[in-house]
């Protein structure tokens, strides 16, 4: 008989748990709780359960209090305890995804009590590592399936425990997690306060797909698209999130724009300026986002410490000089061919201007580049929120002003 393979949607069409999980992981934390008010509770606990644990802890905090109420009872005590406890943490922080730690254990235990006890725990749950605490609950080591496997079956965890564990801190920031884990690799890290006690455990899994998601939302967060957005974001919600960027790029777009008027007797003057606007703003504009991308890469990474900002700066200001020169150079030849077509007698100095003009705007770029959101996040602020809006203002009125200032004082 020949065997029938099944396509994952056909998996999922019958699989009610898979299908809601998939609902909610396109949806933001608002759009998901609206859903889940309408599902059965405890299909909902269980869908939650499947999902990264600081969504599911979003969406928890979106649901109305009886509902959230209703969700979690239907979860395992243990379950129950910890997100309860993970909703005393920020969203952002290692807190918010912390799962129980189910396979804990006295150091008195023998390695054949922690089998037996394991074999009833690993029906129900997924265990990697075995947590050797005391009765206060603090960490004391940490038992691997291996040492169980080939040690003495009569022998006590306290002499077989790795007593040197790495930890992580509940209001750690993800980011500041994921740098300290890059070199470990562990599939799951206990989570411990202060003193030591052992609150949760977080899969690596966990804290790379948030890290993923942060990344994946840099592009959209640069032009001021909100992270909580996503494809199934209903029309109006979308609306909410954007125009409000879109109004202030306007403003923006106000202050290039003025620059222009300003310099309006030079381009009376000087037409064949217009034709070169657009050239000098969208090279200046590459060159600021060249600057833009190296520098968020290096915020998000944690390569950029207090006393590399200013060295950065200054890097990425001097390679957009060094780019606008030879840019530059065909620039303000092809200025000179066109002016010297159109009979202009100042034909050199206008390509001697837009030279200029395009080392200049090239360098203040990548210096505004990296500056951006250096300050963002200085003052704060997610570094890629709407930093590309701030950056082509910047770049916009450098430009033009350059091109327009140094022709009015070196032509006119």
């Amino acid at each position: 008989m020949q065997q029938r393979i099944l396509s994952v949607p056909q998996l999922l069409n019958g699989d009610p748990r898979r299908r809601l999980v998939a609902k909610l992981k396109a949806r933001p934390p608002e759009v998901a709780a609206a859903l889940l008010a309408k599902t059965e509770a405890r299909l909902s606990c269980e869908a939650l359960a499947d999902l990264n644990p600081s969504f599911a802890q979003s969406i928890l905090a979106a649901l109305p209090e009886a509902r959230r109420r209703a969700i979690i009872q239907c979860a395992s005590a243990e379950r129950a305890c910890q997100w309860e406890r993970n909703q005393s943490f920020e969203k952002g922080s290692i807190g918010r995804f912390m799962e129980p730690a189910y396979a804990m254990f006295h150091p008195g235990m023998t390695v054949d009590d922690a089998i037996e006890k394991l074999r009833v725990l690993v029906k129900t749950v997924f265990v990697t590592y075995g947590y050797v605490t005391d009765d206060n609950g603090k960490l004391l080591g940490l038992v691997t399936m291996r040492d169980l496997l080939f040690a003495e079956r009569q022998a006590r965890l306290a002499d077989i425990m790795l007593r040197e564990v790495f930890v992580l801190r509940p209001g750690m920031a993800v980011s500041e997690a994921m740098k300290l884990s890059l070199s470990r690799h562990f599939p799951v890290y206990p989570v411990c306060d202060e003193n030591g006690k052992l609150l949760g455990l977080v899969r690596g899994q966990a804290i790379f797909e948030a890290e993923a998601f942060e990344i994946t939302a840099q592009p959209g967060s640069m032009v001021g698209v909100d992270k909580e957005e996503r494809v199934s974001t209903p029309m109006v919600r979308s609306f909410m999130f954007r125009h409000p960027w879109l109004q202030l790029n306007l403003l923006t777009a106000f202050l290039a724009g003025g620059v222009v008027a300003i310099f309006q007797g030079t381009i009376d003057q000087l037409v064949i300026l217009a034709m070169f606007l657009p050239v000098l703003a969208g090279q200046s504009g590459n060159t600021g986002c060249q600057a833009l991308a190296v520098t968020l890469r290096g915020i998000t990474l944690g390569e950029i410490t207090n006393g590399d900002a200013r060295r950065l700066v200054a890097k990425e200001g001097l390679l957009g000089a060094m780019n606008g020169a030879p840019v530059g150079i065909i620039t303000g030849i092809a200025m000179y061919i066109i002016a010297t077509a159109q009979h202009s007698a100042h034909a050199l100095v206008l390509a001697l201007v837009v030279f200029l003009a395009m080392v200049g705007a090239c360098t203040i770029s990548g210096i505004c580049g990296a500056l951006v959101p250096l300050a963002l996040k200085r003052f704060g602020t997610d570094p890629a929120t709407a930093s590309s809006i701030f950056l082509t203002t910047a770049t916009d009125v450098v430009s033009m002003g350059m091109l327009l200032g140094l022709a009015t004082m070196l032509v006119i």
